[in-house]
Protein backbone atom coordinates (compact mmCIF):
# COMPACT_ATOMS: atom_id res chain seq x y z
CA UNK A 1 0.00 0.00 0.00
CA UNK A 2 1.66 3.11 -1.11
CA UNK A 3 0.81 6.30 1.22
CA UNK A 4 -0.22 9.05 -1.53
CA UNK A 5 1.03 12.05 0.67
CA UNK A 6 4.29 11.17 1.23
CA UNK A 7 4.62 10.12 -2.53
CA UNK A 8 3.29 13.82 -3.63
CA UNK A 9 5.76 15.49 -0.87
CA UNK A 10 8.71 13.29 -2.03
CA UNK A 11 7.73 14.50 -6.09
CA UNK A 12 7.44 17.72 -5.29
CA UNK A 13 11.24 17.81 -3.01
CA UNK A 14 12.80 15.67 -6.16
CA UNK A 15 11.53 18.70 -8.44
CA UNK A 16 13.37 20.70 -5.99
CA UNK A 17 16.52 19.16 -6.30
CA UNK A 18 15.99 19.23 -9.81
CA UNK A 19 16.37 22.85 -10.23
CA UNK A 20 18.93 22.81 -7.34
CA UNK A 21 21.34 20.90 -9.86
CA UNK A 22 21.81 23.82 -12.03
CA UNK A 23 21.31 26.79 -9.48
CA UNK A 24 23.76 25.04 -6.98
CA UNK A 25 25.72 24.27 -10.20
CA UNK A 26 26.03 20.81 -8.23
CA UNK A 27 26.32 18.31 -11.60
CA UNK A 28 27.46 14.90 -9.86
CA UNK A 29 25.85 13.18 -6.90
CA UNK A 30 22.26 15.52 -7.11
CA UNK A 31 21.66 14.38 -10.51
CA UNK A 32 21.92 11.14 -9.40
CA UNK A 33 18.76 10.99 -6.71
CA UNK A 34 16.61 12.96 -9.14
CA UNK A 35 17.24 11.14 -12.44
CA UNK A 36 16.90 7.51 -14.11
CA UNK A 37 19.34 6.19 -16.01
CA UNK A 38 18.60 6.68 -18.69
CA UNK A 39 16.29 9.81 -19.26
CA UNK A 40 13.92 11.35 -21.60
CA UNK A 41 14.76 15.13 -22.53
CA UNK A 42 12.46 17.45 -24.15
CA UNK A 43 13.62 21.04 -24.51
CA UNK A 44 12.45 21.81 -27.83
CA UNK A 45 10.35 24.55 -27.46
CA UNK A 46 13.78 26.71 -25.30
CA UNK A 47 16.56 25.74 -27.24
CA UNK A 48 15.06 23.70 -30.57
CA UNK A 49 17.00 20.76 -29.66
CA UNK A 50 14.61 17.23 -30.59
CA UNK A 51 13.66 15.18 -28.01
CA UNK A 52 15.72 12.41 -26.68
CA UNK A 53 17.05 9.84 -24.37
CA UNK A 54 20.44 9.99 -23.20
CA UNK A 55 22.65 7.90 -20.39
CA UNK A 56 22.79 10.07 -17.61
CA UNK A 57 26.52 10.47 -17.54
CA UNK A 58 25.84 12.12 -21.21
CA UNK A 59 23.34 14.25 -19.43
CA UNK A 60 25.55 15.43 -16.67
CA UNK A 61 28.31 16.37 -19.39
CA UNK A 62 25.48 18.30 -21.12
CA UNK A 63 24.70 20.04 -18.12
CA UNK A 64 27.90 20.99 -16.92
CA UNK A 65 28.59 22.69 -20.52
CA UNK A 66 25.35 24.26 -20.62
CA UNK A 67 25.71 26.26 -17.16
CA UNK A 68 28.79 27.48 -17.16
CA UNK A 69 28.23 30.46 -18.87
CA UNK A 70 26.17 31.72 -16.14
CA UNK A 71 27.49 33.30 -13.36
CA UNK A 72 23.92 32.70 -11.57
CA UNK A 73 20.80 30.88 -12.28
CA UNK A 74 17.51 30.45 -10.71
CA UNK A 75 14.75 28.24 -10.99
CA UNK A 76 11.27 28.63 -9.58
CA UNK A 77 9.27 25.71 -9.91
CA UNK A 78 5.62 25.97 -8.27
CA UNK A 79 2.34 25.24 -8.61
CA UNK A 80 2.66 21.31 -8.64
CA UNK A 81 0.38 19.24 -9.92
CA UNK A 82 0.76 15.30 -8.83
CA UNK A 83 -0.95 12.53 -10.27
CA UNK A 84 0.18 9.33 -8.67
CA UNK A 85 -0.68 5.64 -10.99
CA UNK A 86 0.94 2.93 -8.80
CA UNK A 87 4.67 3.27 -9.30
CA UNK A 88 4.66 5.93 -11.94
CA UNK A 89 3.92 9.60 -11.59
CA UNK A 90 3.10 12.87 -14.08
CA UNK A 91 4.37 16.28 -12.69
CA UNK A 92 3.07 19.38 -14.25
CA UNK A 93 4.60 22.71 -13.13
CA UNK A 94 5.30 26.35 -13.26
CA UNK A 95 8.73 27.63 -13.81
CA UNK A 96 10.32 31.14 -13.72
CA UNK A 97 14.14 30.37 -15.01
CA UNK A 98 16.47 33.42 -14.82
CA UNK A 99 20.26 32.93 -16.30
CA UNK A 100 23.06 35.87 -15.46
CA UNK A 101 26.01 36.26 -17.73
CA UNK A 102 29.10 37.98 -16.84
CA UNK A 103 28.60 41.69 -17.88
CA UNK A 104 31.92 41.11 -20.27
CA UNK A 105 29.42 38.96 -21.83
CA UNK A 106 26.00 41.15 -21.77
CA UNK A 107 28.02 44.03 -22.73
CA UNK A 108 25.83 47.08 -22.47
CA UNK A 109 22.82 44.76 -23.40
CA UNK A 110 20.52 42.69 -20.70
CA UNK A 111 22.59 39.95 -18.91
CA UNK A 112 19.07 37.93 -18.49
CA UNK A 113 17.91 35.11 -19.92
CA UNK A 114 14.36 34.31 -18.77
CA UNK A 115 12.09 31.36 -19.87
CA UNK A 116 8.51 31.34 -17.93
CA UNK A 117 6.80 28.08 -18.60
CA UNK A 118 5.88 24.77 -17.50
CA UNK A 119 6.97 21.15 -16.70
CA UNK A 120 5.25 18.06 -17.99
CA UNK A 121 7.52 15.92 -16.42
CA UNK A 122 6.83 11.88 -15.45
CA UNK A 123 8.58 10.42 -12.41
CA UNK A 124 8.79 6.55 -11.46
CA UNK A 125 8.98 4.87 -8.05
CA UNK A 126 12.70 2.98 -7.87
CA UNK A 127 13.59 0.93 -4.97
CA UNK A 128 15.51 4.10 -4.01
CA UNK A 129 13.17 6.30 -4.02
CA UNK A 130 11.05 8.48 -6.70
CA UNK A 131 13.37 9.14 -10.03
CA UNK A 132 12.84 12.13 -12.39
CA UNK A 133 12.48 9.79 -16.42
CA UNK A 134 11.42 12.38 -18.47
CA UNK A 135 12.00 16.32 -18.27
CA UNK A 136 10.00 17.67 -20.38
CA UNK A 137 9.99 22.19 -20.58
CA UNK A 138 7.31 23.98 -22.62
CA UNK A 139 8.04 27.94 -22.89
CA UNK A 140 5.32 30.29 -23.11
CA UNK A 141 7.65 33.30 -22.91
CA UNK A 142 11.67 33.96 -23.18
CA UNK A 143 13.12 37.37 -22.69
CA UNK A 144 16.71 37.61 -24.28
CA UNK A 145 16.98 34.07 -25.99
CA UNK A 146 20.19 35.18 -27.15
CA UNK A 147 21.60 34.70 -23.92
CA UNK A 148 20.63 30.91 -23.77
CA UNK A 149 23.56 28.48 -24.00
CA UNK A 150 22.59 27.75 -27.45
CA UNK A 151 22.31 31.16 -28.57
CA UNK A 152 25.77 32.19 -26.50
CA UNK A 153 27.46 29.18 -28.61
CA UNK A 154 25.90 30.30 -32.41
CA UNK A 155 27.54 33.84 -31.07
CA UNK A 156 31.18 32.63 -30.71
CA UNK A 157 30.76 30.43 -33.75
CA UNK A 158 30.36 33.26 -36.02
Amino acid sequence: MTNTLADRAEIIELMSRYADIADLKEFSELPRIVFTDPLTLDFQSVAGIPPMTTPLGDYLQILRVSFAPYTATHHAITGHVVDIDGDKATIHAHVRAEHWVPREVAGDGPNCWLVVGFYDNEAVRTADGWRLSRVKLTSAHQENPHLSAVGLAAEKAT
